[in-house]
């Protein structure tokens, strides 16, 4: 019988391509999502792919009577991947106490729920940006958590904790943290993608929607980083190697690998880009030249990120396959399938 995995913010960028993911190894998946950042037009092409329509439900996460109403409706569970989470940076900082509310009730409210279930297996969505400004690269799992750049980092490193301390005190908890580096790109048959609404917060989508005419120009964020050209350095990871690393860290946590019940990975190539590398090499993946600019430095960037994946590779036993070059071409190919839908 195939096991059952809840997905909050299914229809998002990395949470539909885990969808997808999770379907190719025959689970059976359910999505939550608000719709507040993604389209219902994903599920769509979630079912084109798979030639499966997964079970949707719309709610907001916040509403713990309704998050309650799901577990009594869903009692046979054996998985959540929880994504659904407000991620711009610069809002977070306008507006710290919906991120707060979005980032942090929902995530309570889920392991309440889940507490309560013998055998419940969690995986949060993390991010590197716990990290911030790491004093040694490549960065390992044991690298120092810094005090956070923005609210949306601080609610991942509260989430974390509050995550580990659920963990400590219900030994029949089992729970990991991904902490994903840059994830962009597409799925190959260009039916999902990263769909950002209003103006991207991310390089790629802009990259791709400048190439395309939506945009005058890139802006590059300072050119003055102690870098090899200057700018900003990132690992960048495509999307459906991240979409695999939940399938297996998923695996890990049903059939009880784990040493512990909290286990926390790294998800990065282990190789650093920098703005100029990313540009240079969408250009020669898609023969399109890109017209940018040099600006002043943005605030809250840190110098370069990217990732050790000994631990991820050896432990969970994932390792990221595809390039920069796969990357950005499928980026592409999906940016120019979202114009021609219009």
């Amino acid at each position: 019988m195939s096991k059952k995995v809840l997905v909050t913010g299914g229809l998002g960028f990395i949470g539909s391509h885990t969808v997808v993911a999770l379907h190719e190894q025959g689970f059976e998946v359910v999505i939550i999502d608000n719709l507040s950042n993604s389209s219902i037009d994903v599920l769509e092409g979630i079912t084109k792919i798979t030639n499966k329509k997964p079970e949707f439900e719309r709610m907001d996460l916040r509403d713990k009577t309704a998050v309650s109403k799901f577990f009594e409706k869903h009692s046979d569970i054996d998985g959540v991947i929880h994504f659904a989470a407000s991620k711009a940076v610069g809002e977070s900082v306008e507006k710290p106490l919906l991120y707060y509310e979005n980032n942090l009730s929902t995530l309570i409210y889920l392991l309440q729920e889940l507490s309560e279930n013998p055998g419940a297996n969690f995986i949060f969505s993390s991010s590197c940006t716990v990290y911030g400004q790491a004093d040694e690269l490549p960065i390992t799992e044991n690298a120092p958590v810094k005090k956070a750049e923005s609210p949306y980092g601080n609610t991942k490193q509260i989430g974390e904790e509050i995550i580990s301390d659920t963990c400590k005190v219900n030994s029949g908890f089992k729970a990991i943290s991904l902490r994903y580096f840059n994830p962009i790109g597409a799925h190959p048959s260009a039916q999902i993608g990263e769909l950002p609404i209003g103006t991207p917060q991310n390089l790629v989508p802009f990259i791709t929607q400048t190439a395309i005419g939506k945009r005058k120009e890139l802006s590059v964020f300072g050119d003055d980083y102690p870098t090899q050209d200057g700018t900003c350095v990132r690992d960048y990871i495509h999307v459906m190697d991240l979409a695999k690393a939940h399938v297996v860290a998923l695996d890990r946590l049903i059939s009880a690998k784990e040493k512990s019940n909290y286990e926390v990975f790294n998800l990065g190539t282990g190789t650093g880009n920098s703005v100029l590398e990313v540009i240079k090499t969408f250009e020669e993946a898609t023969g399109k030249k890109l017209p940018y600019k040099i600006v002043g430095r943005r605030e809250g960037d840190v110098i370069a990120a990217y990732a050790d994946t000994e631990k991820a590779n050896k432990v969970l036993g994932w390792k990221a396959e595809l390039s920069l070059f796969d990357a950005l071409q499928s980026a592409w190919k999906w940016e120019k399938s979202v114009q021609n839908r219009g």
